[in-house]
């Protein structure tokens, strides 16, 4: 048995040799640059220091102190509370545009994503200026009240900040998931007497499920991965600001900071797997096809104003990051006043003339990374989809796999991996040049590519390749001319989407940046932050970071929607025949 085993695995990759060598091609890449690193992690936090034997003792050094133990419930905290801050937010927006007729749902929703542009270590600061003790917030409750609250203080700031940035993950899958549920199992729910907050208590909300949970285990995942937040509020008892500081200050020999990046990379794990296990073995299917979402109804003129004015409070809510960080790059000086004391170009001037690097940096980075992360993830989704190489499968759970691996985790062991590996004519390890943070961003928004690119392929007709070969045309060339061009949208996706989130990535650029000149735009804003003279030009570089991200995402929905409104008018032509 085993013998024939052997002999089909031999002969399928001898049919396909092409894709039997691109397959290696990309598995050797992708162990190269995430398994080998990441294994280096794992083997040295099992390593003793003085004599190099296997050990568990540098584990339970680790819950023996104090700073990490803690540092390990405030991870664990910060990323549960923000998920239920998070879901605070997103109920009433998803639940409202979702279920009643008003006008501006679509704004609502629209404005409702657009804290996902803005990273979250970027509005922190901004944020400061508004919720901090001597902020815009609180000196307005203090001279009106008397009493202020402590919106950022410690934990608090951290949770409030990653709320507002990571709630959208939830209020897009939810909206999703309540868009899609068969109205008529609502009509028998009230039909049998249920309404109101027991109706969607027991009724809605469960058939939303899958949706909220996938959106609540990314905001778990982003939470408690995150380094720039924490770091920027003087946070530093989390893991990830504790891997950072051990690494970059004892250095890379320091076995607590592989044993800290082994614990974030297990509970990146574990909270995928609780969130499979929340909807396991559980029924959501409609019983029709195209259930048309939830009964939409209209409001009562006093419910639709007590509406809008929740809506209203929370949108400001969530976008207080924009509005300070606006603010704070115009201000002259902002400090205990509710506005800045007047407003200047000066800021933007001083980007332009000596920060102009970052930009450049970040552009040729970050273009480059999604530029190879649309490639490798094409060529996955096709030898996944349309070949039948044994294995192929270990390509897309290793490619997807990364989005489990915390950035500053990454980092580190490409630090430990690389440190000695200088390559031929550049006269310097790969860990310090500028190449190894452009492969780092690949790999870390290789799963956002692999995602739409597997999804366009899956709407792409075999059949269409297959008269494209009965035709005469080899298999490269049918990709080329056939099946690249139909998942024009889904690559343009990708690219889009592995762009705006490498432009901004500061965990694992902040400990691979060797020197200024390649630094990237995300390490230029936090440098700018760490001094209060630096804020408004740091402010600056954030805005200017929105913009990019911002376009970016409107070039992707604008290629998008020509793609679809193509498709469309393909379609009625070939019925009319034409």
């Amino acid at each position: 048995m085993a013998g024939g085993f052997v002999r089909d695995v031999v002969a399928a990759w001898r049919q396909q040799k092409g894709a039997a060598l691109l397959a290696l091609a990309i598995f050797a890449f992708l162990a190269l640059f995430l398994l080998i690193p990441v294994a280096q992690v794992v083997y040295v936090a099992f390593l003793d220091a003085n004599t190099g034997a296997f050990t568990l003792v540098n584990f339970l050094d680790f819950f023996r102190t104090p700073l990490f133990r803690e540092s390990f419930y405030n991870s664990f905290y910060v990323s549960f509370m923000s998920v239920v801050v998070a879901t605070i937010i997103s109920l009433p927006l998803a639940y409202f545009t979702s279920r009643f007729n008003f006008a501006g749902a679509t704004l609502i929703q629209t404005l409702g994503v657009l804290p996902l542009i803005m990273p979250p270590f970027v509005g922190a600061v901004a944020m400061q200026m508004i919720f901090g003790a001597n902020g815009s917030i609180n000196l307005l409750l203090d001279e009106h009240f008397g009493f202020t609250i402590p919106f950022m203080e410690g934990l608090n700031g951290v949770i409030l900040v990653q709320s507002i940035h990571y709630f959208p993950f939830i209020l897009i899958n939810l909206s999703a998931s309540l868009n899609t549920i068969d109205r008529s199992l609502e009509e028998a729910a009230q039909n049998l007497g249920a309404h109101g907050l027991r109706l969607f208590r027991r009724i809605v909300f469960p058939l939303a499920m899958p949706g909220y949970v996938a959106g609540a285990a990314l905001v778990f995942l982003k939470v408690f991965d995150d380094l720039g937040t924490p770091l920027l509020l003087n946070v530093n008892t989390m893991l990830a600001p504790q891997a950072y500081l051990r690494i970059s200050s004892i250095g890379i020999s320091d076995p607590m900071g592989y044993v800290i990046s082994v614990m974030l990379v297990v509970f990146s794990l574990l909270s995928l797997w609780v969130a499979h296990l929340a909807t396991r073995g559980r029924e959501y299917a409609s019983v029709q096809k195209g259930g048309g979402g939830l009964l939409r109804r209209d409001l009562k003129p006093w419910e639709k104003a007590g509406a809008y004015a929740l809506i209203l409070l929370i949108l400001l809510v969530v976008l207080s990051p924009h509005i300070g960080l606006l603010l704070l790059s115009f201000g002259t000086i902002w400090s205990f006043s509710v506005l800045p004391d007047g407003f200047t170009l000066a800021h933007y001037r001083e980007v332009f003339t000596t920060a102009m690097p970052y930009i450049t940096n970040t552009l040729l980075y970050a273009g480059l990374a999604a530029l190879f992360d649309v490639m490798l993830a094409t060529a996955i989704a096709y030898i996944v989809q349309r070949t039948r190489l044994p294995g192929r499968h270990v390509l897309d759970y290793i490619g997807t796999a990364a989005v489990a691996v915390p950035g500053v985790v990454l980092a580190i062991g490409f630090l430990r991996t690389f440190h000695d590996f200088v390559l031929p004519g550049v006269g310097k390890p790969l860990a310090t040049w500028w190449v190894i943070i452009v492969v780092a961003l690949t790999i870390r928004r290789l799963p956002y590519a692999l995602r739409a690119c597997s999804a366009a392929l899956q709407q792409v007709s075999v059949t269409l390749e297959e008269a494209a070969q009965n035709l005469g045309a080899g298999r490269f060339e049918t990709v080329r001319r056939i099946v690249v061009p139909l998942m024009a949208g889904g690559i343009a996706a990708g690219f889009v989407t592995a762009f705006a989130t490498a432009a901004v990535e500061l965990s694992a650029t902040i400990m691979l940046v060797s020197s200024e000149a390649d630094a990237p735009l995300s390490y230029g804003i936090y440098v700018y932050m760490q001094t209060a003279a630096g804020r408004g030009p740091g402010a600056a570089l954030g805005v200017l970071a929105v913009v990019i991200v911002g376009f970016a995402t409107w070039l992707s929905h604008r290629f998008v929607e020509r793609q679809r409104a193509q498709a469309a008018l393909d379609e009625r032509m070939a019925a009319q025949g034409v």
